[in-house]
């Protein structure tokens, strides 16, 4: 079950002018099940998106990559799961490239302005036809369907919107879906993300923050230390809130946008989490006191993956070694342990090297109980920071990977 995460209602999530969505049945795993999403764009917005950096990376993200930039912009994108389309070679990129075409057909655009996203099971043939079958049959929907159709082991559908002023005269509205649950772990995304907003961002720009709302974000997750072959995050503007163009990243209003968008991506990002396969307990991985920023963020993610430390949440254990231990391997050559200090939540629980003298193993138990708790790592070698969340490793998680194909 989800950590303190519920589904949105299509009336808590925010209309975007410029973008249609539509889902529909393909078939591709199971019957009577949307697996199909469409969305349609108004052919003045502009794109930006980040991909895996995983080399097996999947056909739909080659063809992706390709289809981004071209010169007459992006009008829409289709979405399947039930299949990764991922370690199926030259076929399965003209398998994306066909899927591209009958959208494009559909919509009135070019092949190269559809870019196409896959999820689900990796080494199996993309079922094209069923997908090009489908696509005239798509059904207008609301973004809590969209969210729902994109699903593969995720328990709850993730959505959610944003809108504030940008500027002294414009509102911007956004609308985010995501979906994660296994295999979550950067580079990049690890997962597949979308936000739509009604912002007029030129494509450099909005690619730019893009990239910067990923690293910060989703790129700030893990639940299995597993990175997916079809990771993808997209930020669509359309261009409807009647400001001006944002076209540089000096323009105040760069920063006040990337705010706004980047607070939804973090909601989402961490739903993923909460949402992870077999999650009982939701985790942040708070590192400061480092000499660069990279240098906190290995740290983090070196508690935040260790098997061990994921465990010992899971059973609500103030095994506390397991997360010094993990510190201590994360690869800082001339950390001196001496000086570093560690907490859970507010409960000071080492420092000078180990255990903190006013520590107790019923306060240590008393935060290992909850189901959100925060660790606090200060290296004392510096002023850099990194923030990771994170959930704990259950029996679940391996019954549904064991059970996954079946």
């Amino acid at each position: 079950m989800a950590v303190n995460l519920t589904a949105k209602t299509a009336e808590e999530l925010l209309h975007i002018d410029g973008v249609q969505v539509y889902v529909g049945q393909a078939g591709i795993k199971k019957p009577n099940h949307d697996d199909l999403t469409l969305m349609v764009l108004n052919g003045k917005n502009t794109v930006g998106a980040v991909f895996t950096q995983n080399r097996f990376c999947a056909a739909p993200v080659h063809i992706s990559k390709s289809h981004l930039f071209d010169e007459d912009g992006v009008r829409a994108l289709v979405v399947n799961t039930g299949n990764a389309n991922a370690g199926t070679g030259a076929q399965g990129r003209a398998d994306a490239v066909e899927v591209c075409a009958a959208a494009a057909k559909q919509v009135g655009c070019r092949t190269t302005q559809v870019l196409p996203f896959s999820t689900g099971v990796i080494l199996e043939p993309l079922p094209a036809g069923k997908i090009i079958a489908a696509l005239p049959e798509v059904r207008l929907a609301d973004w809590s369907e969209a969210a729902r159709a994109i699903m593969t082991t995720d328990t709850i559908p993730k959505a959610a919107s944003r809108q504030g002023k940008i500027g002294e005269h414009h509102t911007v509205r956004a609308t985010g879906i995501a979906k994660g649950s296994g295999m979550i772990h950067p580079n990049m995304a690890t997962m597949l993300g979308f936000i739509v907003c009604d912002a007029n961002v030129s494509q450099p720009v909005l690619q730019l923050m893009t990239q910067e709302i990923a690293d910060s974000t989703f790129n700030a997750i893990t639940v299995d230390g597993d990175t997916s072959t079809n990771d993808s995050f997209v930020i669509i503007a359309t261009g409807k809130c009647g400001q001006s163009e944002i076209d540089n990243i000096a323009d105040p209003r760069y920063a006040q946008l990337k705010a706004l968008l980047g607070s939804l991506a973090l909601e989402l990002a961490q739903a993923i989490v909460r949402d992870g396969e077999g999650a009982t307990k939701f985790i942040t991985i708070n590192v400061s006191g480092a000499k660069s920023r990279e240098e906190a963020r290995q740290t983090a993610y070196a508690v935040a993956r260790s098997p061990l430390v994921k465990t010992a949440f899971f059973a609500s254990d103030p095994n506390l070694g397991r997360l010094l231990a993990a510190i201590g391997y994360a690869g800082i050559a001339d950390l001196d342990t001496d000086k570093l200090k560690m907490w859970l939540d507010e409960v000071l629980v080492a420092e000078l090297g180990g255990r903190a003298a006013g520590y107790t193993e019923e306060q240590g138990q008393a935060v290992m109980n909850q189901d959100e708790i925060t660790v606090r790592i200060d290296l004392a070698r510096g002023n850099a920071e990194a923030t990771v969340y994170t959930c704990d490793f259950s029996h679940e998680y391996v019954s549904i990977n064991a059970d996954y194909r079946s």
